[in-house]
Parts: C-alpha cells; structure tokens; sequence
C-alpha cells in the first residue's frame, strides 16, 4: 500500500511529511513524499527551486517524475538536502518541479495518482501559510503552498490538505489561523519525533525544527530567521488540523491566479503582481550580498563574545529559544559555519540544547 504526501513549500515540510506518516499510517505502508528542492541559501546558494536537470542519477517514476534517491548529486555549484534525505527516510522522495507552473505540478500529480493509485492523498503545510490571502505584512515565501495548492485543487482525485504547526512559520499569527482550521486529527508527541530526530540535527528547517520541539514539550517565544523574528510555541504548536482544499482555494488570491500557468515566470509575476514581492527575488538579492561577504573565522573567544551579548539581549526581550540558522546569522558568521557554530555551543553549554532548538535560558 502506498501513500502519497505533497509537502506543500519543500524544505522541512518534506521532513515533516515523514513524521506525519508514522504517526498516522505507522509502518505497514511506504510514502511517496513529492517535495520541491528548494532549500535555504546556506545549502543551495543558487535562488530558486532545483528542476531535474539540476541533478545526476535521477530515477524516472512516470514521464514527468522523478525520484530523488540517495546516490543523486546536485550538479555545481546547486544544492540539496534531498539526496541526503533519501538516505535517512524509508520513503521515496519524487522531485515536485515548478519550472512548468501550477499546469505542470498538475500533470506530475495527475501522473502520480495513475501510476501509484495510492491509498490516500495529504497536501501538508507547516505553519499554515498555504491559507494566507497574500496581503499579510508578515508573509515571506507564499509562491511554493500557492503552486501546490493550485494544482492539486486541479487533480481529479480526493486531496486531504493538512495544516501542521499552526503560526509556527512565522507568516501567519495562529489568532488569525484559528478560525480556518478544521478538525484536529493528530497532536504530534515526543514518540513522534524519534522518526526525524537524526534529521534535525542537521537540516536547516526552522519550522519544523519547532514542530518537534513542541512535540517535545518545548513552551516559550522562539527567535526565527535573518530578522530575528518571535515565534511563540504553545500547546497548539505540536497540532495537525485538516483544512477543507475548497476553502483554502477560495482564500488564497495567489493560488487562484496561477492555476493555468505554465512557466515559474509567470507565476513569479502573478507573486509580485498581488503579494508585492517574489520570495525568489529575495532571495537573488540575499544571494548578491552574502557573495560579496568575506567568510570570518569562527574562533571561540570571539563567538563567544558575541554570543553572550546575543543571549543577555535576547531575554530583555522575554525570547525563550532559537535555532542556529537564526544564531548563525545573528552572530554575522557565514551559513556554511553553521554545522561548526552548532558543534561549539552543544559541546561546551550542552544543557542549553533543547534539540533541536537552542534554549536561551533564564
């Protein structure tokens, strides 16, 4: 038996979608997680999503799919951290490729549903930023769950659309996500995690990395992003709510707009056009910047300095965690440090660890 699990905006969603599977269907089944190679800049520094022609050693699922198994290579200078998931996951990862628009997503969904006639069908989002309307301030990356959203409103088939980690993102502040939730199915617990927990320890995901920690018991106001900005983690934070695919159409203008495009251009514009901004245009800016960035060594006495300047600022402004792509930035090192900053901190303040999360303590 098989499942299908659409991670809405790739990234951690991918990983998330692998806890989701066990704590839902347990083991008597495989995933088929189709998710996008779109990671952070400190893992691809290239803006944008990865398309099948961005890597070697594909596999070929149907004639518009592709699996991304543990053998694959990104091709230089890109990045990935799929390759590596495929090695850690019992799942098959199939690469969601956006370079055709909603109409090509959907064909690769409609291809998927032929080819695997899977036993049911989730369209997961952690944070809930597939339900924005596009005119939030605090919205950052709403194109990736609008394409999703938009193709598989389009699929003729049952789509179960699940929000996991309400406000967790960051976008959308769980207030205004509350009355668009629908029925709880699952709160994730520390049992849940044990699945993903490996994983963290090195994925750069923010949003799910505090989906665990919730799960784990995690209570307080997380620091996220360059920006810096507060995530509370509450008793909602480890829930998964299933939202109806109709209504979340009905509310997101972007997803609506793009559903007939057939270029990542165009659905780039239709971004601009109603979000005022492209998440790929940050990120082309962010890139141009950090290549001009001198890369700092990373020594003890001086991290240490910062970082404790860091920490005694952090808790005047009542912040209870964080997570170390935040603090990487926060202490003006380069992304690619950030494997060896997280190293320094566990191993010489090791009670602050609240994996996968760094507690700023009291």
């Amino acid at each position: 038996m098989t499942r299908l699990i659409v991670a809405a905006g790739g990234g951690g969603d991918a990983v998330a979608a692998a806890m989701l599977h066990a704590a839902l269907y347990g083991d008597e089944d495989q995933a088929v997680i189709l998710t996008y190679a779109w990671d952070r800049l400190l893992i691809d520094p290239l803006p944008g999503p990865r398309g099948a022609d961005s890597f070697t050693g594909l596999e070929p699922v149907t004639q518009s799919v592709w699996s991304v198994p543990a053998e694959a290579q990104p091709i230089a200078p890109a990045g990935s951290t799929l390759p590596r998931l495929a090695a850690e996951l019992p799942h098959t990862l199939a690469l969601l490729d956006p370079h055709h628009g909603a109409e090509g997503i959907t064909r690769q969904l409609e291809e998927l549903v032929s080819h695997l006639a899977p036993a049911s069908i989730d369209l997961l989002d952690v944070g809930g930023d597939i339900l924005a309307q596009g005119d939030e301030p605090t919205l950052k990356s709403p194109l990736a769950d609008a394409l999703t959203l938009a193709a598989c409103c389009q699929v003729n088939a049952p789509i179960r659309l699940l929000v996991a980690g309400p406000g967790l993102d960051g976008e959308i502040s769980p207030d205004d996500l509350r009355p668009l939730l629908g029925s709880l199915v699952h709160t994730f617990i520390a049992e849940d995690v044990e699945t993903i927990g490996s994983i963290l320890e090195w994925h750069p995901s923010e949003a799910t990395a505090m989906l665990a920690a919730t799960a784990r018991g995690a209570r307080g106001i997380c620091e996220v992003r360059d920006a810096g900005f507060p995530v509370p983690l509450t008793d909602e934070g480890p829930t998964v709510h299933e939202v109806d695919l109709d209504d979340a159409v009905s509310r997101n203008n972007l997803a609506r707009a793009i559903m007939t495009t057939a270029t990542l251009d165009e659905a780039e514009a239709y971004s601009r056009e109603i979000c005022g901004f492209s998440e790929i245009d940050y990120e082309r800016n962010k890139a141009a910047w950090l290549k001009d960035q001198p890369s700092v060594p990373l020594t003890p006495e001086d991290v240490f300095s910062q970082f404790d300047r860091f920490q005694a600022d952090a808790r005047a402004r009542s912040i209870t965690h964080t997570t170390f792509r935040h603090l990487t930035e926060a202490l003006s090192l380069n992304g690619s440090q950030r494997d060896e900053l997280r190293r320094l901190l566990i191993n010489s303040r090791p009670d602050q660890y609240d994996a996968p999360l760094w507690n700023i303590g009291a």
